[in-house]
């Protein structure tokens, strides 16, 4: 069974409760496992397959939470990090339909140093790499691009998602499509949002954004459009692949869920060429990427929320 290593941040999410979508209205706040990456790998990991988070946490009470909520999911964490800077922490507005509002306390996350033992682990696995704090300097940003260029060496399948988070880029979102361009270009999976690909492809239809990052040199683009399901690219085919109804009230990890499911489907493939070559199959992982995506947004949280073999298959 291939081995998906994902690369990014681990944090908390403080969820603000019995409120809409105005932080500064919140009193009370409930403490979650989040972090994109993470999600991913415990997405993975959750419907049986192997996954490893490279990550840093504080050495501190929430550090130590968020380690344990990986663990329980048989994530192995062997390759994380801590540090003596505080766990990065984020807080969360939910509104009425579930989307939600991101505040930012950044802190250990970007402390991830680069590990050259991690190399050699990586031959003929996955790499997946979740950008939403990655991009923003420090240690962290240098490790993910020498993990990127460590996966191009060993015949590692490698996946990207940009995670833009408006909070962490405002003023700046130029900088980030520029950061996030050598990714696309070096990434066989790229998942994007609907805002995401027309702002890092700068053009006005998702058609035309996956033309421009197939030019780029990604090979499988999917871009996911909430309720009406997922827009699939290769070179074969270019379609939307429907979700299934569902009445959302947390749509924190969904689409974390749906990436997670996809790449776990793709590490049982005998061979990973098959998700470039055959269309009707990657329409199907895709399809069932989408419940997964839509079952997670069913219940609160991210990690509590993903589903299991058994949740996904019946």
């Amino acid at each position: 069974m291939t081995r998906v290593f994902c690369i990014g941040e681990l944090l908390i999410d403080f969820v603000a409760e019995n409120q809409g979508s105005d932080l500064s209205k919140a009193h009370d706040f409930t403490k979650k496992a989040g972090g994109a990456p993470a999600n991913v790998a415990c997405a993975i990991s959750k419907l049986g397959g192997k996954s490893s988070f490279i990550g840093c946490v504080g050495d501190d009470p929430f550090g130590k939470f968020l380690l344990n909520a990986l663990k329980n999911e048989n994530v192995d964490v062997s390759m994380a990090h801590q540090s003596d800077t505080f766990t990065t922490l984020a807080f969360v507005s939910l509104a009425k339909d579930g989307e939600r509002d991101f505040v930012f306390a950044r802190g250990a996350d970007q402390e991830l140093k680069y590990d050259s033992s991690v190399k050699n682990q990586l031959q003929n696995n996955m790499l997946h790499l979740g950008a939403a704090t990655a991009l923003l300097g420090g240690p962290l940003e240098d490790a993910y691009g020498r993990y990127l260029f460590d996966a191009l060496t060993k015949d590692c399948f490698i996946s990207f998602d940009p995670n833009f988070r408006i909070d962490l880029w405002k003023g700046n979102e130029a900088v980030f499509v520029k950061k996030c361009l050598p990714y696309i270009e070096k990434s066989h999976l790229c998942k994007f949002s609907h805002e995401e690909a027309l702002l890092l492809s700068g053009k006005t239809t998702v058609e035309e954004a996956c033309k421009e990052f197939h030019e780029m040199g990604c090979q499988v683009i999917t871009v996911t459009l909430g309720g009406q399901g997922t827009f699939v690219s290769t070179d074969t085919i270019q379609k939307t692949v429907p979700s299934i109804p569902v009445n959302p009230i947390d749509t924190t990890g969904a689409g974390d869920a749906f990436i997670g499911c996809l790449l776990y489907q793709i590490s049982q493939l005998s061979s990973i060429k098959t998700v470039f070559e055959d269309a009707a199959l990657l329409t199907e992982m895709v399809a069932l990427a989408n419940k997964a995506g839509a079952i997670t947004t069913t219940a609160f949280g991210a990690i509590e929320a993903l589903p299991n073999k058994n949740q996904l298959f019946t």
